[in-house]
């Protein structure tokens, strides 16, 4: 029998606490309650699995506090929140937020992502927004540092969006293997359901576009019919 999941959920809204303790019980997880950062800083510990993070909190925030729960113990972290910028979801990304959803949400979509990132974390694929330690990519002459959210090949930088971002990464942290389409649109899109090859393929060829935009001489994802895409394997 596989272990029962404890996820901490640090919300200082007790209705919407006790709505998610309630729906995470009836759905086999064991669940632990903070109301403020500092508890959730607390309470978080070796034996939690996931965090379900609210920004706005008394005392420490939690865009305060990511780093803080990741240095203790690096569990995943799912952020709630109404805001809805593109800008501030991609600056927690940075912080070291894994996912990220926003209220009002369907508790379907929240179950998925909660089960999406635990398989992440049981499987070692690592997310985009990993809760191991940021460090620089490389790939002949493209550079991806995660922590910045930015991109440069051939010495240029590259303007992409955020799934266009998460593509090329989890490409460049698995070099030597193809990632398969359900693999990809669970890291990109956080459920197989959300996207489709149609919006795959649209993903993938902007991608290639924009880089060889900077480097015309060179190409640099490879097509593996009927699986998924690799990085194009380096000659010997």
């Amino acid at each position: 029998m596989t272990a029962q999941k404890t996820i901490l959920i640090i919300e200082d809204d007790t209705e919407i606490s006790n709505m998610l303790r309630i729906l995470l019980t009836q759905n086999g997880y064991h669940t632990l309650c903070a109301y403020s950062g500092t508890e959730g800083l607390l309470v978080h510990n070796e034996g939690i699995h996931l965090i379900l993070l609210d920004l706005m909190l008394p005392g420490k925030n939690g865009e305060e506090i990511i780093g803080e729960l990741k240095k203790k113990h690096p569990a995943p972290v799912i952020v709630m929140s109404a805001i809805h910028e593109i800008g501030k979801k991609v600056d927690l990304f940075s912080l070291g937020a894994n996912d990220y959803i926003t209220k009002p949400f369907h508790n379907e979509e929240l179950l998925a992502r909660i089960a999406a990132r635990l398989r992440d974390a049981a499987t070692g694929y690592q997310k985009m927004d990993s809760s191991t330690p940021e460090k620089l990519l490389t790939y002949q002459d493209i550079t991806l540092d995660p922590a910045a959210f930015c991109v440069t090949c051939a010495k240029k930088p590259v303007s992409l969006s955020k799934y266009e971002f998460a593509l090329l990464r989890l490409l460049m942290e698995n070099p030597n293997r193809t990632c398969t389409k359900s693999k990809i649109y669970d890291y990109v899109w956080n459920d197989e359901n959300s996207a489709d090859d149609n919006t795959l393929n649209v993903h993938i060829s902007k991608l290639r576009k924009k880089l060889k935009e900077c480097n015309p001489k060179q190409d640099y994802i490879e097509t593996v019919w009927g699986v998924g895409y690799r990085l194009q394997k380096l000659p010997h």
